[in-house]
């Protein structure tokens, strides 16, 4: 072949080399770069918390509901995917597992609510096994202070007390008066249930003492400041007195309780009206007691659980004109 069948070779080559660069130069663009590695933040952790409060909120409108259960447990869930998701630092990874555990503790509160126990103490184990996970000394408080609530709606103080005196012993007590103070309210609360007179007392006065050495500056979860005040020390003592068989007291605590709720606590308010007609209902004050239980919206399961067996006893205290009116109310509630 001739100069000119060679140059022609040449050029050949040299467009196939320039059409395999063109094309391994597309290919390069066109490959999408490899995603960066998900890393989880506090910014993360904060979306859910702002989730958690708005199920808080929900929960002491109406409590006990299955809804709030659900949603309290499919947050949890989330927040575990999260730690999943990625990496994240020592703190974050703590904080999703508080978050988690607070919002199984939810679920927890909310089965108790609604009484389901058995629901409540199988959400009790998984909580306590989170919040370990967490290291948080404020939602450990938080899950054994409910399972002693838990035990006293179950009748049996004797775990109830066990129970909240985990809560009792944790540093954050030592550290945080107002947590101490919740310990002994709820503490008495269980001593009233075992007929333990000189042990509410004792309770209930270290209780309010405890709430004034509190800092009322200091930062502390919402879950314990969106309902715990005087009104919820107030409502405790009424439930102690009441469990204890002292009626006048009890009532005494109520009304006090319910001069000083706050308006977002509906079903507080709710609970600690039906505590006023049985303690009303306790010392012969049988009209008024009805007219106390009447004014109560019995949505709430715990509360309708109240009014039955507050039905209950007006029978067996007061049958007559005053049951027969209250009966028939009941029945269209």
């Amino acid at each position: 072949m001739g100069a000119s069948g060679g140059g022609f070779l040449v050029m050949v080559a040299d467009r196939r080399q320039a059409l395999a660069t063109g094309v391994a130069l597309g290919a390069a663009v066109a490959a999408p770069a490899p995603a960066a590695p998900y890393r989880t933040g506090m910014s993360d952790v904060r979306a859910l918390q702002g989730r958690f409060a708005k199920l808080i909120a929900a929960d002491h409108k109406k409590g006990g509901d299955k809804g709030i259960e659900a949603a309290a447990l499919a947050l949890a869930d989330e927040a575990l995917a999260l730690r999943q998701r990625g990496s994240c630092s020592q703190r974050v990874r703590r904080a999703l597992y508080a978050t988690a555990a607070a919002c199984v503790s939810s679920a927890m509160w909310a089965a108790t609510d609604g009484r389901r126990f058995d629901e409540a103490l199988r959400h009790h184990e998984r909580a306590a096994g989170l919040a370990q996970e967490s290291g948080d000394q404020a939602i450990l408080f938080r899950i054994w202070s409910h399972k002693g609530s838990l035990y006293r709606h179950l009748g049996r103080p004797a775990d109830a007390l066990d129970a909240n005196d985990v809560a009792r012993r944790l540093s954050i007590t030592r550290r945080d008066p107002l947590f101490a103070s919740l310990g002994h309210a709820r503490h008495a609360a269980i001593l009233g249930l075992a007929r333990d007179k000189a042990g509410v007392d004792r309770a209930l006065g270290c209780a309010p003492d405890a709430m004034l050495r509190a800092d009322p500056g200091e930062w502390r979860p919402l879950w314990l400041t969106a309902f715990y005040d005087e009104a919820e020390v107030h409502s405790l003592a009424a439930t102690a007195y009441l469990a204890a068989d002292r009626g006048a007291e009890a009532e005494a605590h109520a009304h006090a309780s319910l001069t000083l709720f706050r308006p977002h606590l509906v079903r507080s308010r709710s609970i600690t009206t039906a505590r006023l007609a049985r303690a009303q209902l306790g010392q012969g004050e049988t009209e008024r007691a009805v007219a106390t239980a009447a004014s109560i919206d019995v949505a709430h399961p715990r509360v309708r659980a109240m009014l039955a067996s507050f039905t209950r006893d007006l029978r067996r205290i007061a049958p007559g004109p005053v049951y027969d009116s209250w009966e028939q109310q009941w029945k269209a509630a």
